[in-house]
């Protein structure tokens, strides 16, 4: 009976860690990771060209008011960031721009990998040297499989989580979600 308690408790305040992304987002090393905006669908067409928004999955007007809805969340509670990057991806690349907290920089790094995952422990190590090569409070704008990838944790369209760096990975020590 006590180990039962003393593990629900254990998990309570954990859920509670993690609760509010906004306080963790203010704490020192603390770096925002977003899954792009709600764009319907999965994966990219067979036809799909990076340079070529009309052949992606894109953001839709729910998509768009999300990504618009999360820059005011942010710019309200006077949250900046001195680095955005971003995927190559029009749907992420829409959502860095659409957030307008910042000049937007794309990173291959950020790029997905879903339809090959061989290339997973690559770009979570150049993911992880992006962050070491940038100095400042940074948002990134990638994929499900990207973030799941560096943190173990999956994300809904638009979730940031906040997270820091550690020795050998990321911690999550938050996140933020604002519906579509």
């Amino acid at each position: 009976m006590t180990k039962i308690f003393l593990l629900t408790i254990g998990l309570l305040f954990a859920g509670q860690a993690l609760a509010d992304g906004w306080d963790a987002l203010r704490q020192p090393g603390a770096i925002a990771i977003m899954r792009h905006a709600l764009a319907p669908g999965t994966g990219d067409p067979a036809r799909f060209d990076v340079d070529d928004c009309a052949t992606q999955r894109n953001l839709d007007d729910r998509g768009r008011a999300q990504a618009r809805a999360i820059g005011d969340a942010l710019r309200e509670r006077d949250i900046a960031f001195d680095a955005v990057l971003t995927s190559q991806w029009c749907r992420c690349r829409d959502t860095a721009r659409l957030l307008d907290i910042g000049a937007v920089r794309a990173a291959p790094a950020l790029n997905s990998f879903f339809g090959d995952f061989s290339t997973r422990d690559v770009q979570t190590r150049d993911t992880l040297a992006l962050i070491d090569a940038t100095p400042g409070r940074i948002m990134l704008v990638t994929h499900q499989v990207n973030i799941s990838a560096l943190t173990g944790r999956g994300t809904r369209s638009g979730q940031i989580l906040v997270i820091r760096r550690t020795g050998d990975g990321v911690e999550v020590l938050g996140d933020i979600t604002i519906a579509p």
